[in-house]
């Protein structure tokens, strides 16, 4: 794979140290110095590239720049508990529990069932969303709230379906299994209500580093997996969407965007 990055001048050492992470993940990184990283350039270059510049390492395209901005989360964490996170309580964080995340996505969710007490194994596949995410991690370390937080993560490179048949076939055991697939834009089926907001910027970047015939992991394959794995595998969902994998699940959350589908073993 090869991927470019633009950097500002003070960036260069980083870039450099970028350059050679992403070389062991197999991808090759050409990089350009930019005076000013600012909304008119990247207005101007409008394809998918790396931004290395004074907020740190982000993904940029189409005039949009993102990143897994974690200590933006930091007013929701503050917050979080059994009682008002759904998620929390579908997982049973309070019990502390032994997790895997096999979508990482922007790593969000991880960050909230980290705070509440779970042990969370982070995977991602694809080697640019990993690197934003490390870097997402490392950042998390340096700062006085989120670093416990952070040391209740563990970050893998790996494709989730081999990684959970790893571990299956290892004879490991986790406490939970959470699911998170990204859902096709095109599917107009699986909203029985279609209010259409614009997708979030996040998202819309998301979805071009992960195209939906590609890189895109839909999830299908690794209920199965997770169901072998885990006592509980827990599967969030839009509100009126099909079933993953066409499963019926033992138990449902129901939110008025999102539902988490629960899947227990006896």
């Amino acid at each position: 794979m090869q991927f470019h990055c633009w950097y500002s001048p003070e960036a260069e050492a980083q870039f450099v140290v970028l350059q050679q992470r992403l070389a062991e993940l197999k991808v090759e990184l050409t990089g350009q110095v930019v005076e000013k990283i600012n909304a008119k350039f990247l207005r101007l270059h409008p394809e998918l590239a790396l931004v290395l510049d004074e907020d740190g390492l982000s993904l940029a395209a189409n005039g949009m720049k993102m990143q897994p901005d974690w200590q933006a989360e930091i007013p929701r964490l503050k917050r979080a508990g059994m009682k008002s996170e759904m998620l929390a309580r579908a997982c049973q964080v309070n019990e502390q529990p032994n997790l895997i995340d096999a979508t990482a996505g922007l790593g969000h969710d991880t960050l909230l069932m980290a705070k509440l007490g779970a042990k969370v194994t982070l995977i991602e596949r694809h080697p640019i969303l990993y690197i934003l995410l490390k870097s997402a991690h490392h950042a998390a370390q340096q700062d006085a709230f989120l670093a416990p937080v952070a040391a209740n993560i563990h970050l893998v490179h790996a494709d989730s379906a081999e990684y959970l048949e790893q571990q299956i076939q290892a004879g490991k055991q986790f406490d939970v299994v959470y699911l998170d697939p990204m859902f096709p834009q095109r599917d107009q089926n699986q909203q029985a209500v279609k209010k259409q907001a614009q997708v979030k910027k996040q998202m819309q970047l998301l979805h071009l580093l992960l195209p939906e015939d590609g890189e895109m992991d839909l999830g299908e394959n690794l209920l199965a997996l997770a169901r072998q794995l885990a006592q509980r595998v827990i599967v969030k969902r839009p509100r009126h969407a099909v079933y993953l994998d066409n499963q019926a699940p033992q138990h449902q959350w129901l939110g008025d965007a999102c539902r988490f589908d629960g899947y227990f073993r006896p």
